[in-house]
């Protein structure tokens, strides 16, 4: 029931946020006098607050400037390239960055984007909101997920590069575990995992806690509601974006009420372009959308609460996934000092769990004074992580090198000949037909012509 409600919420409101966008409308409308008066600022910031509060946000654009092209479309996510299509371009790196699935949408990582257009031909993936996906689609859960990164990274390789952003780490970590468990020949040359839960038993935050305090039938119970009629999706059971932005803004609730009383005196003192930044971020910010049902239980179960892919009882579609496959794909963790959503050491266990990956492909970075927004976004990635994560993915273009083995000198073999011997064809290749194309030491087949016999057939065994 709480889905209708939230929706009847907002029907209710609707007539009170008209009036409120027509009287700051009024009251800043420089023909109309009574925009002169005293308060009129105050009253017109009030209205603006009070519409924003009350707003749906629809999904934000990423408008970088850029063409944007669908180079590959499923009926919960499609991957945008950016740019036209030309020899300069394709000249490029490629990079594919796999945007979360947690509440926000795809644009959320619009610097990221916008930090590598210069470098690399860049692909994102973007989810589509449940709501929006009809019933019949059928469902879309963690192994649905993963044969989407495995899917993704056939169709855009050789050669590809991955960013995985906070949650996709794990499904992506899979997807590359599986590929090089099959020796698949597209596997992508690197990944660089950003703020990912891979095991979230390291430095525990908040969100970790409450999976393990709550557990599993505390979340299907309160968390999972129907889409009600109206949407593409009416009928199916999702985690409403709404309760996930209810969650995040819980977690830091009085920085956001901060936030908006320093928007609110932007307003009234007629400072525009801190209104403006303001405004740009909480676009973004308070624009979200449904996830299925099973993807979020799923994920629920087997990465916070269970922890299946550290302990290596991780499984897709019955298969084992075991991060030892990863021979070829480099692998880059990135950390946040201050990340109070992924702690420090739960991404990284990611290169400690690819134990048969060469040290020498292992790359880790933890960011000072970043949160885990900062290590995607702002100032410090596009300063300080940024040039590393290209360093990192031009080293994964060449061989990683292996540690040596040790060289222990071989002792000098010693022939025996065994004579009237049986044939053993173990060391005769399958296309061989007559004991005349057997490479006899010397002096065995001396030995041999000189009894005249073709019968005694040597075997070479190394003492």
């Amino acid at each position: 029931m709480l889905y209708p409600l939230y929706e009847a919420g907002h029907l209710m409101l609707a007539p009170m946020r008209l009036a409120a966008e027509a009287t700051r409308l009024a009251c800043e409308n420089p023909f109309n006098p009574l925009a002169y008066a005293p308060h009129s600022r105050t009253v017109a910031a009030g209205c603006e607050m009070f519409e924003r509060a009350t707003r749906v946000y629809a999904k934000p654009a990423f408008g970088l400037g850029v063409s944007e092209r669908i180079v590959w479309e499923r009926p919960f996510c499609r991957v945008i390239a950016f740019g036209e299509p030309s020899a300069a371009l394709e000249a490029k790196p490629k990079l594919l960055i796999v945007a979360p699935m947690s509440g926000h949408y795809a644009t959320l990582l619009r610097g990221t984007v916008e930090a590598f257009l210069d470098s690399h031909q860049v692909f994102i993936t973007d989810w589509t909101d449940a709501r929006q996906v009809p019933a019949r689609a059928g469902r879309f859960g963690l192994d649905d997920y993963i044969d989407t990164c495995t899917d993704l990274f056939a169709a855009l390789g050789p050669d590809l590069h991955v960013a995985a952003v906070c949650q996709p780490s794990v499904p992506v970590l899979a997807a590359i575990a599986r590929m090089e468990a099959e020796d698949h020949p597209l596997v992508p040359r690197s990944a660089v995992l950003m703020g990912g839960p891979v095991d979230t038993r390291r430095s525990p935050t908040a969100v970790n806690a409450l999976a393990q305090e709550k557990g599993f039938a505390w979340f299907e119970r309160h968390c999972i509601h129907t889409v009600p009629p109206g949407y593409p999706g009416a009928g199916r059971a999702v985690y409403p974006g709404f309760l996930q932005l209810a969650g995040f803004m819980g977690m830091n609730l009085e920085r956001h009420r901060d936030a908006h009383h320093a928007m609110f005196d932007h307003l009234v003192r007629g400072d525009g372009d801190s209104a403006a930044r303001h405004r740009a971020f909480y676009d973004e910010y308070l624009a979200v959308m449904d996830l299925t049902a099973e993807f979020y239980l799923e994920t629920i179960d087997r990465v916070f609460i269970g922890h299946d892919l550290p302990r290596g009882t991780l499984r897709h579609r019955g298969d084992p996934v075991d991060l030892g496959a990863i021979r070829r794909c480099h692998l880059m963790a990135v950390e946040g000092e201050k990340d109070d959503i992924t702690g420090l050491g739960q991404t990284r266990a990611a290169l400690d769990l690819a134990v048969n990956l060469p040290e020498a492909a292992k790359t880790y970075h933890m960011q000072p004074g970043a949160g885990h927004y900062g290590i995607f976004n702002g100032s410090r990635f596009r300063q300080d992580i940024v040039p590393l994560m290209r360093g990192f993915m031009e080293r994964s273009l060449r061989p990683a090198a292996m540690r040596p083995a040790p060289v222990v000198p071989a002792p000098e073999p010693h022939p025996i000949l065994l004579r009237q011997g049986p044939i053993i064809p173990a060391v005769k290749p399958p296309e061989v037909a007559s004991t005349d194309a057997i490479i006899w030491p010397e002096p065995a087949l001396e030995r041999a012509q000189r009894h005249g016999s073709r019968d005694a057939i040597p075997q070479r065994i190394a003492l």
